[in-house]
């Protein structure tokens, strides 16, 4: 037997409605042709060449597989769906076994697309299953570098290339498409086979049939090549969901991780860990294609981002998650005086959890109150189908959410929660890298630009090479990039110029100059037009309309890390006024003895041409994702030492509320704390915080008492 497991291949080939060669399968278009031919590999035998045209839902062809193919979609309204032409693949290929006298087979393509970004895929879309034939397969190119190491890399190889290579003279021209491509194939195939090579086909290439789940360690090494991010996802799905959508690529184990928000609950991103840079590179030609009616934006994530959210440390969270192939429902609202019994009570006998109470996990803080969540394992889908039937039943007094949930899930609940301080405590002095809204120039000088349709994955590295040798023109922190609602670029930039001839030469020099794959316009602007786009308006044709909404919202600094840090006078930086946030005891010489104020940056955020913040309309993104650096506290010590007055007031000075009704005033709160003595002068200590405030504190509405 030549092979491992089959002593004949069957090579194929395919083509789709849409892209052709490299790019075969990344547009999501229907399969249109199949071609095959079955190789006798200890004979050198061949059976007979068959040609198979498939009829898709869409018969649009693509002008590259009309001019490519030759096919019209009048022919191919008359063949077989899908379905039909596989069961006459199988057929066939079981008849031409019996002529040859063989009873085994393995498939041999072109490369990796036609099996795992066309077959696998859109037989998964249509719900019918392949038969396992299609989950091993030689790929030509791969076993034509080991024959002949020589040749070109493995990426760059093609039919026509390896065919010449070997000086084979086929004449494509002669031939119907797709026949010439197995032909040569064939022939490919026959001079490795000669005595001069010897070649002999050992290891095929598999798809995994299914998703493995399993648990993963903060400790393990995860190479960045091979992780991806996907954004868009409804925010039901679940890893067994994502695996389908990235169904023919092989997905590690427990390597789905749906990523939570604040409030626990998943935000419609997940991150999925492939076995080599391969498989992530062919995802990541996934792009924008859809799960049910939404596209998935895939783009490239790292290793560190992936044990972030699935990695964990507790020896109790991976005793729960050794049980492998196990289904995993989280239980949300339960009772706090809920038990384990309580649980498995009200789950019944029709829905058995695998090992009884070691099948529950309940989560809690980390003093050991109940958090009201669980997560439950099941041996089977149909037990986690009874268990989800369950869904909003009452347990108590309560009603019970029931979802599918993740390894990973339960990794980044648990780490939250035990994360979570017991006495919630104010922040140290921090002050955040980003400038201020009001360093923001206004004005009718048209010595501003505007950069629209930039790439959404551009950065400050990315703009300033952009602009060139103008990037010296640029003021300080003069850089603001436009989020939109959901936090994300939006494509939009303003930078403002020196003067307003530099902003002119800008917009003349770079106005639809390519960026990545994107060619960027470039206007110039005023700081007036440039501050109502800022603050959510829009500039169009028809001149300025006003933001709906005058709230500034801190975008996510997630252009930059920096790592050393100074301390720089507020004198030299932009100001942020730290008061509202720590308010300083007062003295009856507070206006004359108040200490100067201190700003604090990271060393390479002085340096910096970009202005952190950005504005969009409200909603604004949630405040946990703004992130902010702590002064250091030999910082602190240093200011609070150079002007002998402290930062902080008294021990005891300063209360925090939180949780207080959204029409709350001042009476209300002076009435709560009747009987307590407090700072008299003018209701001063009363300070309700301003947005930017609350967004550090991370609370809805929130008073400083002192």
């Amino acid at each position: 037997m030549t092979a491992s497991h089959s002593d004949s291949l069957v090579v194929l080939f395919g083509a789709t409605a849409g892209a052709y060669g490299a790019k075969l399968g990344s547009d999501e278009r229907e399969l249109i042709l199949l071609v095959w031919q079955v190789v006798d590999l200890q004979n050198k035998k061949v059976g007979t060449l068959h040609k198979s045209l498939v009829k898709a839902d869409n018969l649009d062809l693509s002008d590259q597989c009309r001019e490519v193919s030759g096919l019209t979609p009048e022919g191919l309204g008359k063949a077989e769906p899908l379905d039909r032409v596989l069961q006459q693949f199988s057929q066939l290929v079981s008849s031409d076994l019996k002529v040859l006298g063989r009873s085994s087979y393995t498939l041999c393509s072109d490369g990796q697309l036609l099996i795992r970004q066309v077959l696998h895929p859109e037989t998964s879309k249509k719900n019918f299953v392949l038969s396992d034939c299609f989950y091993s397969f030689y790929d030509l190119r791969k076993e034509f570098h080991t024959c002949y190491p020589s040749s070109a890399a493995v990426k760059d190889q093609t039919i026509k290339t390896m065919a010449e290579y070997l000086g084979l003279g086929t004449d494509e021209a002669e031939e119907d498409f797709g026949v010439w491509q197995v032909k040569t194939m064939v022939a490919i195939i026959f001079s490795m086979l000669s005595e001069g090579c010897n070649h002999v086909f050992t290891e095929p290439e598999t798809v995994k049939h299914k998703y493995e789940t399993g648990p993963c360690s903060k400790s393990e090494t995860v190479d960045s090549e091979t992780v991806i991010r996907a954004r868009g996802l409804p925010w039901q799905s679940s890893d067994q969901d994502i695996a389908r959508f990235f169904k023919g690529l092989n997905i590690a184990k427990g390597g789905v991780a749906l990523c939570l928000n604040s409030q626990g609950r998943r935000n419609g991103e997940a991150l999925v860990r492939f076995v080599n840079s391969e498989q992530r590179d062919l995802a990541l030609e996934r792009h924008k294609h859809h799960m049910g009616s939404r596209y998935i934006e895939v783009y490239k994530a790292t290793g560190e981002e992936f044990l972030k959210i699935a990695g964990g440390t507790s020896n109790e969270v991976a005793q729960f998650l050794s049980k492998e192939n196990q289904v995993i429902i989280r239980m949300r609202g339960l009772p706090f005086t809920a038990t384990q019994e309580d649980v498995l009570g009200f789950l019944g006998p029709e829905c058995p959890v695998t090992g009884g109470k070691e099948g529950l996990l309940f989560v809690k803080y980390p003093d050991g109150r109940p958090t009201g969540d669980a997560f439950v394992l099941f041996s089977c889908e149909e037990y986690a189908q009874n268990a989800l039937k369950k869904h909003k039943e009452i347990l108590g007094k309560r009603y019970i959410e029931l979802f599918r949930s993740t390894a990973a899930e339960v990794q980044q609940v648990l780490n939250r929660y035990m994360s979570t301080p017991l006495i919630p405590t104010l922040p140290t002095p921090i002050i955040p890298v980003i400038p201020p809204p009001y360093t923001i120039a206004t004005g009718s000088v048209r010595d501003c630009v505007r950069l629209r349709g930039l790439p959404y994955t551009a950065g400050i590295d990315d703009i300033l090479e952009f602009m060139g040798d103008a990037t010296g023109d640029i003021k300080p922190h003069g850089v603001h990039m436009v989020l939109n609602q959901q936090g994300r670029p939006s494509g939009d930039a303003f930078i403002q110029m020196k003067s307003a001839d530099k902003a002119f030469m800008v917009a003349q020099k770079c106005h639809k100059k390519m960026m990545k794959d994107r060619y960027v316009e470039v206007f110039q602007c005023s700081g007036e037009e440039m501050n109502f786009v800022l603050m959510g308006g829009t500039l169009n044709r028809s001149g300025l309309s006003p933001p709906p909404c005058k709230l500034p919202c801190l975008s996510p600094p997630a252009y930059a890390a920096f790592q050393t840090a100074a301390v720089i006078p507020a004198e030299a930086a932009a100001l942020y006024q730290p008061q509202a946030l720590l308010p300083s005891t007062r003295t009856p010489q507070a206006s004359a003895a108040a200490p100067p104020t201190v700003t604090y940056y990271p060393a390479q955020a002085a340096q910096l041409y970009m202005n952190y913040t950005a504005y969009y309309p409200s909603p604004p993104v949630s405040p946990t994702t703004v992130g902010y650096i702590a002064a250091p506290p030999g910082a602190v010590a240093a200011a609070a030492t150079a002007t002998h007055t402290p930062i902080l007031p008294q021990p005891g000075a300063l209360v925090r509320m939180q949780g207080l009704p959204y029409n709350t005033g001042m009476k209300e709160i002076l009435s709560f704390f009747q009987g307590y003595q407090y700072a008299p002068d003018d209701y001063n200590g009363l300070i309700q915080l301003s947005d930017q405030a609350r967004s550090v504190l991370q609370a809805p509405k929130e008073w400083v008492c002192l």
